[in-house]
């Protein structure tokens, strides 16, 4: 990648500067030339200015120093030197001169400029001055080699800037692409970070977005697995129980009919898993079917029997729950299960379930004589236990239930210990309001 934006950026600097030193270097050349030529024709027209028409009956004449290196010389309309320095007889540049105008030419080793000299309307000479032609050669060389220097220079701060600009425009992607092999090693918390170009940044961000819906999607696949499986153990495990029970007596019915509850139950609990999966944590309404002091009686005949095993007692007040709010049965039922649970597994003595009228909200207080330790947040973290019992995966459970029927569930009281669910209610005849 920035080999190829190298190289991208001087072919365009190369052509760039072909495109612009060729013209430049013939036109200093014509320009030199032209110089040299303006500079003799001026040094000619100086010489004849000083020419005295009595020069032919010899009076002698002032001509001024030539040019560095130059000749600078006198003829007479037939073509003799009379004066300076020259060749001997008159070039054919002199005898173009003779003709009343000035000429120049550029021929063989020299550049030759020639002026003619008038009196009386009439040509009675010729000046002619001349230089070396290597002389202008050497400008145009000197000329060629600081247009060739710069050419280099710009060439040098091209390719800095060019591996510089390769730099920039490859470490984003360089970076980007870490970052897939990462992903591609299994690694879905890796994620690219922003650069200074735009394009790059949307492709980042798209990148990034891709991978956050991937790790959320993977995400609610794990939490369903381990959701099901942590909810489904304890009711297989009582139905197994039901069952091996009703092997034992003679008069079934009353163990089928518990059995038949037992699997009730679990299609309640895979149903309420599979909509908290495809919520994916956001709340989402769900149609309230129970009311709420029938609820927490089956909750208590479910519960009372596994308490009980334990020596411990559990006690539903529903005292304050009004007769005409509804709330949805099963993932309530899940919460309560969850809360029951942890209580039984980790709590103390009797364990309390009361329900309060909030107007616009019931609150359901669940507490036990224990006491709850460490953080309150971290209680809800998946798969994190107090004491190392449990998996850690009921408390979060829970959570995300609440949250998904637009409630919230959270340790109100570490000791006794007492977890407390919100959750938003509304009356047989409509919305309630406070």
């Amino acid at each position: 990648m920035r080999q190829r934006v190298v190289r991208v950026a001087l072919t365009a600097v190369m052509v760039a500067l072909v495109l612009l030193a060729v013209p430049l270097a013939l036109a200093i050349r014509s320009s030199l030339y032209a110089d040299q030529r303006d500079a003799l024709e001026r040094a000619a027209l100086a010489g004849a200015v000083r020419v005295s028409p009595d020069y032919a009956t010899g009076d002698p004449v002032e001509l001024p120093p030539p040019p560095a290196g130059g000749r600078l010389g006198l003829y007479d309309p037939q073509l003799r030197l009379r004066a300076g320095s020259g060749p001997r007889t008159g070039d054919d540049t002199v005898r173009r001169a003779l003709a009343g105008k000035v000429t120049r030419s550029t021929g063989g080793s020299e550049i030759v400029a020639a002026v003619p000299v008038s009196h009386d309307e009439q040509v009675i000479g010729v000046v002619r001055v001349s230089s070396a032609v290597q002389d202008v050669r050497d400008r145009v060389l000197v000329g060629w080699a600081i247009l060739l220097g710069a050419a280099v220079l710009a060439l040098t701060v091209a390719v800095l800037v060019a591996r510089r600009q390769a730099r920039a425009l490859a470490a984003p992607l360089e970076d980007l692409s870490r970052h897939c092999r990462a992903v591609t090693g299994g690694d879905l918390t890796a994620r690219a970070a922003p650069s200074t170009i735009a394009e790059i940044d949307q492709v980042a961000r798209t990148h990034n977005e891709m991978l956050h819906s991937l790790a959320e999607l993977l995400r609610r696949e794990r939490d369903f697995t381990a959701n099901v499986s942590h909810q489904l153990r304890t009711p297989l495990t009582g139905l197994q129980l039901t069952l091996e029970i009703g092997l034992e007596q003679d008069d079934t019915r009353p163990v089928l009919e518990e059995a038949l509850d037992a699997t009730r139950r679990l299609h309640h609990t895979v149903e309420e898993v599979l909509r908290l999966s495809a919520s994916a944590g956001l709340p989402r309404p769900v149609e309230p079917d129970r009311a709420v002091a029938g609820l927490l009686r089956e909750t208590e005949e479910r519960w009372h029997g596994l308490f009980a095993r334990d020596g411990r007692r559990l006690e539903c007040d529903t005292g304050e729950a009004p007769d005409d709010v509804r709330v949805p049965g099963g993932p309530v039922a899940e919460i309560l299960g969850v809360l029951l649970d942890n209580a039984r597994v980790h709590g103390h003595g009797t364990v309390r379930v009361t329900v309060r009228d909030l107007d616009d909200a019931l609150a359901l207080d669940i507490a036990d004589e224990g006491t709850a330790n460490g953080d309150s947040a971290r209680l809800f973290e998946r798969g994190h236990t107090e004491g190392g019992a449990g998996t850690g995966i009921g408390l979060a459970l829970a959570r995300d239930l609440a949250l998904s029927l637009g409630g919230r569930l959270s340790l109100t009281n570490h000791a006794p210990t007492t977890f407390t669910l919100l959750l938003p209610v509304r009356s047989a005849g409509g919305t309630r309001s406070g």
